[in-house]
């Protein structure tokens, strides 16, 4: 796993981006280095908010993991910290736009629900989430919750 890091302000703000294979052990070691990058700021992230991030991180790149592996070896993750809003994307190179499905209350079936968690998750916190299709032909997929509640109405987190 490669990082870059990104210009950091006094106050902590800045982006920073990571590179990893496409590959399950790119789970846990891009959580790990998110939160070490996100527990040396300045400006503490309030803890709900980085354990939101962090498990809406692991869903968004355990989603590339199993659908984006065959098409994009590697993905690359971007957090942005400023304005009031943490933002997590995780950008592959495979060019589907997933879909959130609705849950099938008597099938029985353990996988499927990752985006609707990170829907859920974004939502709870007045955050907000999305898919966008990439100039390459791939998608990123982020969500940005706000550091503290009243930021939600304090304006638009930052896309791509």
């Amino acid at each position: 796993m490669s990082g870059r890091l990104g210009a950091s302000g006094p106050s902590g703000e800045g982006r920073w981006r990571f590179t990893a294979p496409t590959a399950a052990p790119s789970v846990p070691g891009l959580r790990h280095a998110v939160r070490e990058l996100l527990e040396r700021r300045p400006a503490r992230v309030p803890e709900d908010v980085l354990q939101g991030v962090l498990l809406i991180l692991s869903e968004l790149v355990t989603n590339a993991v199993q659908h984006a592996a065959l098409l994009s070896p590697d993905i690359t993750v971007e957090v942005a910290l400023g304005g009031g809003w943490l933002r997590v994307a995780v950008e592959d190179g495979h060019p589907y736009r997933p879909k959130a499905l609705e849950a099938e209350p008597f099938r029985e079936h353990t996988g499927g629900r990752g985006l609707l968690l990170v829907k859920a998750l974004t939502a709870e916190a007045g955050g907000r989430c999305d898919v966008e299709q990439t100039d390459a032909g791939g998608k990123v997929v982020w969500a940005a919750l706000p550091l503290h509640p009243a930021a939600a109405d304090a304006g638009e987190p930052g896309t791509r």
